[in-house]
């Protein structure tokens, strides 16, 4: 049994947006976070008509296990799990397949290369089987509470 609580727990997401099954690993410097390509899966509304997942989701599998890393954190720092963050780009983020196929089991670990408190850098790479099929690295950023207010309200009102 996993000592650590359900993606969820950690991210501001809720299905069908919640791309992560389980969280198998968080350390001070990484994340491991494990999801499995099948039709009956958290996945299944994205897989195409094979059954299997684009490889453009790298990008969100990433930014994810990104933020599971991140709520872990705050959850033991005695704030709040879940908070929005950002993903300013992404370097270098290639799937070499184009998709994950259909029944593939995705670990997705990401190290943390670096973070000052509002702005951090991670490499990310995407495994099955020990096979790396996706790797990149993604820059993010944490914004203040007044910052989300006044996007969300620029939003609304553009």
């Amino acid at each position: 049994m996993s000592a650590y609580l359900s993606p969820d727990s950690y991210l501001p997401h809720d299905a069908p947006m919640l791309l992560l099954e389980q969280v198998i690993e968080v350390s001070d410097t990484h994340a491991h976070c494990r999801v499995s390509v099948c039709a009956d899966g958290v996945l299944a509304p994205f897989l195409d008509d094979d059954g299997n997942l684009p490889g453009w989701y790298a990008l969100e599998l990433i930014a994810q296990t990104v933020g599971v890393w991140s709520g872990w954190h705050r959850l033991h720092n005695g704030d709040s799990a879940s908070s929005l963050g950002m993903v300013l780009g992404a370097r270098d983020l290639r799937c070499s397949a184009g998709l994950f196929t259909a029944g593939a089991i995705l670990d997705i670990t990401v190290q943390c290369l670096m973070q000052d408190a509002r702005l951090a850098s991670f490499d990310g790479t995407i495994a099955c089987a020990g096979e790396t099929l996706a790797h990149g690295r993604v820059t993010t950023f944490q914004p203040t509470e007044a910052e989300l207010s006044t996007l969300f309200q620029q939003g609304l009102t553009s």
